[in-house]
């Protein structure tokens, strides 16, 4: 069996089916789409057939240095072979990506077994930090757990009052900063908050400015220390959440997050308004940071947890039909 058509049986056992397909609709029309009409041009994998798959490649948000990996490897693998069907090319391609993904094992979430786990969503503004942290607190609620919000985005305007309607609507303690103050206070808070109610899930809104890398930096590593002052090994979870329609600029802005802080794990939101599904390849490649959820739709049930086989498969769907 190929790995296109291994790809499509794992995918046909998925409960979540219809949620990656349908958010991933745009960057499959990107992606497997325009690979498929390759099949009708090209007779073998020549330096014509890999420029055009660089392309395609590039325009998916890959980005040029994970492409020009990409094609390399197909170049290798292909080379093998006196002659090579489209189908089989097609199969080393999502084999490559994959075998990308794979390179760095993903470190499972942390959980804290003795207390409060405290997670912090750092992201810039407009990243859509607010309605996923209230995506992640109605995920931990429907899985029994008591949850309380930090909202410690404190110079973000009208950040803290939406999260705090967040959690009147799901009925989740909202521990507030004051407004151009301190962010570092506000998880103080949180945390002393958490440990005197028994909270299992602390979601920490946290500021993301990038204007200065160095105060950027400055402030994050603050909030780790008066975290772990609170509760020992908090943050035990430092997540950056990630426009998906930004392409390269999101990953540029991983790439400074990560420098500024130790990030643990990715949410990619705002999946189904972009067809740039190639930035989950890039930014395993380039930063060996894991994505953990996926925003691929408004509703809370569309932050889904990352699926690689199901991922792959969606931007890819058609392509196991190739001769």
């Amino acid at each position: 069996m190929s790995f296109l058509d291994k790809l499509k049986e794992a995918f046909s056992k998925k409960d979540d089916k219809a949620t990656y397909l349908s958010g991933f609709k745009k960057s499959k029309q990107t992606f497997g789409d325009q690979l498929n009409q390759m099949q009708y041009k090209y007779k073998g994998v020549d330096d014509e057939f890999l420029e055009q798959l660089t392309i395609i490649l590039l325009e998916s948000d890959v980005g040029i240095e994970t492409a020009d990996y990409i094609c390399e490897q197909m170049k290798i693998k292909c080379s093998e072979y006196p002659t090579i069907t489209f189908k089989w090319a097609m199969n080393f391609l999502l084999e490559t990506m994959k075998e990308i993904y794979e390179a760095t094992p993903d470190k499972p979430i942390s959980f804290n077994e003795n207390g409060t786990t405290v997670f912090l969503l750092e992201g810039v503004n407009g990243s859509g930090k607010t309605t996923t942290s209230a995506k992640l607190a109605r995920m931990f609620l429907d899985q029994g757990k008591s949850v309380a919000f930090t909202a410690a985005d404190t110079f973000r305007a009208g950040a803290i009052d939406q999260l705090a309607k967040w959690g009147e609507r799901l009925g989740v303690p909202c521990i507030k900063g004051i407004e151009n103050g301190d962010p570092s206070a506000a998880i103080v808070d949180g945390c002393r908050y958490a440990i005197e109610n028994n909270i299992d899930i602390l979601l920490c809104d946290t500021a993301g400015r990038l204007q200065n890398k160095a105060n950027l930096m400055n402030e994050l590593s603050k909030m780790n220390r008066v975290a772990a002052k609170e509760i020992p090994g908090a943050p035990h979870n430092t997540w950056l959440v990630l426009d998906a329609t930004t392409g390269q600029n999101g990953l540029s802005q991983a790439q400074i997050f990560a420098e500024a802080t130790n990030l643990s794990g990715i949410i990619l939101t705002k999946m189904d308004g972009t067809a740039k599904g190639g930035i989950v390849i890039a930014i395993k490649h380039k930063l060996h940071i894991p994505v953990y959820y996926l925003g691929l739709g408004e509703q809370p049930k569309d932050l889904r947890p990352f699926d690689l086989d199901a991922y792959l498969y969606s931007i890819s769907e058609g392509l196991e039909n190739a001769k």
